[in-house]
């Protein structure tokens, strides 16, 4: 999971802290650092519960923000055209969340929340720190099962993900594991959501997702396995990523800022 970062390990800050490492929660919180979910429930603070599961959804991403995302994809792209592809695959990722079975689904945002958020889903902003300290807060904010993917894979689906989110997904399974190609992962599925397991887990190089899995079996869990995926960084992979998934936004983004079709 490379890509939450700015390429060197920091994060944003501007879009919602206030410099010192503390978040503002005015701009979608209720000032006491709560967050408010009637925006994204049924108007009365409560989530939408139309479909069910036992699990917790997450989706680590950044505000798509010219200069902000996907800058491995410059060139061949320009800031606003990277811009314009992250904001297709985080579009594609939440449309697929969306559909899936949850007993709770949770944007987990560095920057801030627009327009873009579709109904149902929380949004909570990233921790400080580097990339590990991020994903042990997100699922240290979780209660019980917690699957989390992030906004690189915009060619997931319910079938992919149908294996950790099946009744029986938990049965005797302490965690879900996605490897990407690159040698980090996109997905991570924790029965007992324990930040320990991710802090101090190197991020952003080739070794991070074996480290990361060793991590897992290391504290006892069965550990099961997803798909093989390739994650979005390089002009290469957004080409076999809108080939492997030609129907979505970020096929048809990719299509037309190339001038070339995908198949």
């Amino acid at each position: 999971m490379s890509a939450y970062g700015d390429g060197n390990g920091s994060r944003r800050t501007d879009a919602y802290g206030d410099g010192n490492g503390s978040h503002r929660t005015d701009a979608y919180g209720d000032g006491n650092g709560s967050h408010r979910t009637g925006t994204y429930g049924d108007g009365d603070g409560s989530r939408r519960t139309d479909a069910y599961g036992p699990t917790e959804l997450l989706v680590i991403a950044k505000e798509p923000v010219a200069g902000r995302v996907k800058t491995r994809l410059c060139p061949p792209f320009s800031p606003a055209e990277a811009a314009e592809l992250a904001a297709s695959a985080l579009a594609d990722t939440l449309e697929t969340v969306l559909a899936l079975p949850a007993r709770r689904r949770v944007l987990v945002l560095d920057g801030r929340p627009g327009p873009w958020v579709p109904p149902g889903f929380e949004v909570v902003p990233q921790s400080a720190g580097g990339l590990d300290e991020r994903l042990a807060a997100a699922f240290g904010g979780c209660t019980g099962p917690a699957l989390l993917v992030g906004m690189d894979t915009p060619q997931i689906t319910a079938a992919l993900l149908a294996p950790a989110l099946a009744p029986g997904a938990w049965d005797g399974v302490g965690a879900w594991f996605g490897p990407a190609e690159d040698g980090g992962f996109w997905a991570l599925g924790l029965a007992d959501p324990d930040p320990a397991l991710l802090r101090g887990v190197p991020m952003s190089v080739p070794e991070t997702g074996a480290v990361q899995r060793h991590r897992l079996v290391e504290a006892g869990l069965a550990v099961r396995d997803l798909p093989v995926l390739v994650d979005v960084d390089t002009a290469d992979d957004a080409h076999r990523v809108a080939s492997a998934a030609p129907g979505g936004r970020f096929a048809s983004t990719f299509g037309r800022l190339t001038g070339a079709g995908v198949r």
